[in-house]
């Protein structure tokens, strides 16, 4: 189901910003739970206003050991607690981890930021954009090919059943282009949603799609990341799943990372919710979850479930620029490139990244917010308001987890945010 989906996503970045050695001590001391007094104070506020049943952060200094906050219960329905090693679905924070594969890739020369994506996926040869968006898919000739840089950005012009509409919208719902599982029983009010049957099929009906506009001409939220997956098992020669385990997933220790949760691990699996008028209602619990199923494909976009210590442990290696300790999966100057604001010069940045810049799958400050994050910070969010993000400029990494779905703001997520610069 993907209209379940979120169209609101919060904090991201990341660019030209100060070195680790050159941060204050103060930043990388030793933390104590009153230090992140505020943070835990608005975790615990949506637990007990009954928003959730239960949620956690993460916050470290540095590249050092997170602390972790925590409140509540995996559902309204059971007594056990969540902590660090609980299992929440991802959905959109899967995109910087797609981002950061790709980027390994064009260290290794197997890709290029600005080569035409028909050199891997010929269907894309000849781009076409639409002429009459809102009554027919009548098209002309792109300007422009589309680049690995403007799958990474999303300014390839591709659309996205969370915010497409019109004709364009109908052909992705038909030929099943809705990477994403939201739950195993259809939602009221919703459609039946189907999605192609493989990564490879998935991609070949999308090249025969015009897009919403001209290559590199504006940022627009769409399937690119799930597009993305699939370029990267073509120049890896490993299936996208495989080539995440092998190259991020493992050497990073990130043990508690699936597109399929194991059925041992259910007892680990949070439920999702969605936030109604009179209340939340779960529509994926976390004892018959639609993500114990195999998925089509692992989507690139919006498929993973990761415990809030595993992500802690690529946005570590975020912070330490391509480095965990003593494991380097990529080089620094690669690190601070895909952290950095890659979105074509002169593209229209709309939407909720407005006054902002987009680098390998994830928003970049560029400038001054109230939030109070340092220029270059990095990161992204997801439809079941999760949030992770790396401010080397002010030397904090935080993640925020809780599961529920909203159609619009998600006040965990900037209430979170917000709490940690606090």
């Amino acid at each position: 189901m993907t209209l379940a989906l979120n169209r609101r996503h919060f904090l991201g970045g990341s660019a030209v910003a100060a070195g680790l050695a050159t941060l204050p001590a103060r930043l990388l001391a030793a933390q104590s739970p009153e230090a992140w007094a505020a943070a835990q104070q608005s975790l615990q506020s949506f637990v007990d206003s009954k928003y959730v049943p239960g949620v956690v952060g993460l916050i470290g200094r540095g590249t050092e050991a997170a602390h972790v906050l925590k409140a509540g219960t995996l559902a309204f329905d059971t007594a056990t607690p969540v902590d660090e090693n609980s299992l929440f679905r991802c959905y959109s924070m899967t995109k910087p981890i797609t981002g950061m594969a790709a980027m390994m890739l064009i260290e290794e020369g197997k890709l290029k930021l600005d080569q035409n994506i028909a050199d891997f996926l010929p269907g894309f040869a000849k781009p076409r954009v639409l002429t009459e968006p809102d009554t027919s898919l009548a098209s002309r000739p792109a300007a422009r090919p589309i680049t690995v840089r403007n799958l990474l950005t999303h300014t390839a012009g591709l659309g996205y059943t969370i915010v497409t509409k019109g004709p364009l919208l109908q052909a992705y719902v038909e030929l099943g282009l809705t990477p994403a599982a939201v739950s195993r029983k259809q939602l009221p009010g919703q459609p039946p949603v189907t999605t192609a049957p493989s990564l490879a099929e998935f991609a070949n009906r999308l090249a025969t799609l015009p897009l919403i506009a001209d290559p590199g001409t504006v940022w627009s939220y769409s399937v690119s990341l799930d597009l993305m997956g699939r370029i990267i098992e073509l120049a890896s020669g490993k299936p996208f799943d495989v080539f995440l385990r092998d190259r991020i997933f493992a050497p990073l220790g990130m043990t508690s990372s699936y597109f399929q949760v194991p059925q041992s691990e259910a007892k680990r699996l949070t439920t999702n919710y969605f936030g109604a008028s009179f209340g939340a209602f779960p529509i994926d619990p976390g004892n018959d979850s639609v993500f114990f199923d195999k998925p089509a494909f692992p989507f690139g976009g919006a498929g993973l479930v990761s415990s809030p210590r595993d992500y802690d442990r690529f946005l570590a290696m975020l912070m330490g620029e391509g480095a965990l300790g003593d494991v380097r999966i990529m080089k620094r100057e690669t690190a601070q490139l895909a952290m950095s604001n890659l979105v074509p010069q002169g593209a229209r940045m709309e939407s909720f990244v407005k006054g902002q810049g987009f680098g390998a799958g994830g928003r970049v400050t560029i400038g001054p917010r109230d939030t109070g994050e340092g220029i270059g910070t990095f990161g992204w969010g997801g439809a079941a308001s999760t949030i992770g993000w790396v401010d080397r400029t002010r030397g904090i990494r935080a993640s925020g987890w809780s599961q529920i779905m909203t159609m619009g703001d998600q006040p965990f997520t900037t209430g979170f945010g917000k709490s940690v610069y606090a």
